[in-house]
């Protein structure tokens, strides 16, 4: 079938859609810009003069009554930009008019347009002297009274919102840790007051725009009438009354109708400046602040009423504004009246409301990990400031459940004023596990034990570790790390701490969520060993309880596979989960041996004292379930084994004793609290090709 091709011309369409989609609004600046360039070099005809001058006067209209309806500087924050704008408008029109006048003035008072004429006749009748008289006492009132006025205060104004600025900034965080802001309110007032601070700024610099305004109108008035009395007497022959009268007039007229928007604007930026924050207009507050005072209005009242009794005193004037004013309180008292009527009419006020039954909605949860920080902490987990905490956080989560084998909860991050304003505290089920305070603003130089020199600052221990540690400025980094120190920033310090409290803590935190998350995760790649494990031969409580011991003594279950294949043999015959744990060990052993000897190096491993060792063997015989030790014997061992850990530690090697299988659970648990990094090992969990250095014997 034949179709018609279309008249459109192509791609017609496409220049529709753009301009369519094309914010006209983003031209404005251009289109102003070209204008006002325009006016300064090309000679423009009287009647776009006329327009060019009626825009100016509407604008400046706008611009005031615009002011006169801000509740607040900010929600006109272009002002400072638009009195630019406008300055430099006047500017460029009185150089169009003044070419105009000087070109054409020779043609009588009509030469410059309608507008400049009408200004020039009915403003000032006609008359030059007078409307010189007038445009000085304009430039008076706009240069000496307001905008010397409006300067000053814009002056003092951005001084003390720049003063204010760390206050208020205090009072937003004060706020945000009280909780009774959230980070997405705070981040705005930031940004208001930021904002502010720039519209008072730019405010002062503006100011001096509509002074140099005046200033440039008084030159170009005197420019006008000097060069027009030249011209109009030695170019045009014109006798010396004429050419005065119709370049002053013309002068006057271009004056004038620069001046008034210029006072307009002055009036303007006076109001934007001398406003009170106060949630209403300026006519709003004038209006509620002056006549709401009844005893002032009366007073003023019978004031004008005794000037109006005098004789020989303007009696209808006086006594006209009395009578106002006496309206005026009449009309208040009636409305007062009519209100307390209402009030009393209105029933009584309703009993309170029941409280609201407690329901289980009201309790909240208990986080399984949460970070309590200081006010001065929290720039270290805002992002808009820079703050790191949060990756750091993340990194530790994830460095954790690489090395442990398991992903713990989230970490709840909040603001607490109880805290000391660099005090950070760490809980696990809502139980303090750790705190410490931090300098936001300076490094942590730790000392490993072989510096070569001391530094000036605060004296302070890594939280983790406990090792000595000084507080110091950023420039004393590299002098720091050339000592031999460790330095850190304060978000790795946290962290670290944090990280340290994690593997301390690793048994806490595998509940039976996580224990469901190792199944769900295991079961993707050997599903059938998990479905033949639990629940048929060992329940996720058993399971957990397991891997809790494993974790207890710092043993990782990365290798699940293992561990669900030992459990799957021995489950169903062995009931105790203290010998599952040890069955499971065994099988781990070289995984074991090699986390703390890597590299293929050779075991440096302690022993128990062959007395001592048959001493809790034969207490371990008589009690199977708890060797009986007596208790100065089992403090001295536990002095001894935190002696034999400090010592093999300092040596840079790891704390590790062998004992024999059926004592390694006992001692394992005896010394946890003593030496926390001594791990005990049984013979059997040694592979048969690791090599062992025996460097101390522990006897008590």
């Amino acid at each position: 079938m034949a179709t018609t091709p279309s008249s459109t011309p192509p791609g017609l369409p496409a220049w529709r859609s753009l301009l369519r989609r094309m914010d006209w609004r983003m031209l404005t600046a251009p289109i102003l810009v070209v204008l006002i360039l325009m006016m300064l070099v090309v000679p423009l005809p009287t009647v776009l003069l006329d327009m060019l001058f009626t825009f100016n006067i509407v604008l400046s209209l706008i611009i005031m009554l615009v002011t006169l309806y801000l509740t607040r500087p900010l929600d006109f924050s272009a002002f400072p930009t638009a009195l630019l704008f406008t300055t430099l408008l006047r500017l460029s029109l009185n150089v169009a008019a003044s070419r105009v006048i000087l070109l054409h003035g020779q043609n009588g008072e009509g030469a410059a347009g309608a507008v400049i004429e009408s200004f020039g006749k009915f403003v000032v009748g006609g008359n030059y002297a007078v409307g010189i008289i007038v445009f000085a006492i304009l430039v008076v009132i706009n240069f000496v009274v307001i905008t010397k006025g409006a300067g000053r205060i814009a002056e003092v104004s951005a001084r003390f919102t720049l003063d204010a600025m760390p206050g208020k900034q205090m009072a937003i965080d004060a706020d945000l840790n009280a909780g009774l802001i959230d980070q997405e309110e705070a981040r705005k007032r930031r940004a208001d007051v930021a904002q502010e601070a720039d519209v008072y700024g730019a405010m002062d610099g503006a100011s001096k725009f509509v002074r140099g305004d005046a200033v440039a109108a008084i030159l170009i008035l005197f420019i006008n009438l000097i060069g027009g009395l030249i011209i109009g007497v030695f170019m045009h022959g014109l006798s010396v009354g004429d050419a005065a009268q119709n370049y002053t007039l013309l002068s006057i007229g271009d004056a004038l109708v620069s001046q008034i928007p210029a006072l307009v604007i002055s009036m303007a930026a006076g109001i934007v400046i001398s406003n009170v924050t106060t949630g209403q207009d300026v006519g709003r507050q004038l209006v509620s602040q002056l006549f709401t005072h009844p005893r002032v209005l009366a007073i003023t009242a019978g004031i004008l009423g005794l000037i109006g009794l005098v004789p020989g005193m303007p009696h209808l004037a006086f006594l006209g504004a009395a009578a106002v004013l006496g309206g005026v309180l009449w009309w208040q008292h009636k409305r007062q009246q009519a209100t307390a009527a209402q009030a009393q009419a209105a029933p009584e006020a309703a009993a309170p409301a029941e409280p609201e039954e407690v329901s289980w909605e009201q309790i909240e949860p208990v986080d399984t990990l949460s970070l309590d920080v200081g006010y001065r902490l929290i720039p270290l987990v805002d992002r808009n400031q820079g703050g790191e905490l949060l990756g750091r956080i993340r990194g530790v989560r994830k460095k954790f459940a690489q090395e442990m084998g398991f992903l713990v909860a989230s970490v709840h991050i909040r603001d607490n004023l109880e805290l000391r304003p660099g005090g950070y505290r760490i809980a696990l089920k809502g139980v303090d596990i750790g705190s410490g305070d931090i300098f936001p603003d300076l490094l942590m130089a730790i000392n490993p034990g072989q510096v070569m020199g001391e530094l000036q600052g605060t004296p302070t221990k890594d939280p983790a570790f406990g090792l000595p540690a000084v507080w110091v400025n950023k420039e004393l980094r590299d002098r720091a790390q050339t000592l031999g120190y460790t330095v850190v920033d304060p978000s790795t310090v946290l962290a670290t701490h944090l990280h340290h409290l994690l593997q301390t803590h690793a048994a806490e935190l595998l509940g039976r969520e996580e224990v469901e998350g190792l199944l769900a995760h295991l079961s993707k790649r050997s599903p059938k060993l998990v479905e033949d494990l639990v629940p048929k031969l060992i329940s996720a409580d058993r399971l957990r309880k397991v891997l809790q011991n494993l974790l207890t003594e710092g043993v990782p279950i990365r290798d699940m596979r293992t561990i669900a294949e030992v459990l799957a043999e021995h489950a169903g015959q062995v009931n105790d989960t203290d010998e599952l744990t040890a069955r499971v060990r065994l099988a781990l052993g070289a995984y074991i041996v090699q986390s703390l000897s890597p590299n293929g190096q050779e075991l440096s491993a302690a022993v128990l004292d062959g007395q001592l060792e048959q001493i809790l063997l034969s207490s371990l015989r008589a009690d199977p379930q708890q060797a009986a030790v007596e208790p100065g014997l089992a403090q001295r061992l536990m002095d001894k084994a935190r002696d034999l850990m400090q010592r093999m530690e300092a040596q840079g090697a790891t704390g590790v004793l062998l004992v024999s299988a059926p004592l390694r659970q006992f001692l394992a648990r005896l010394l946890a609290r003593s030496a926390p990094r001594l791990r005990v090992l049984s013979y059997a969990e040694i592979p048969d090709q690791k090599q062992v250095k025996v460097t101390a014997t522990l006897g008590a």
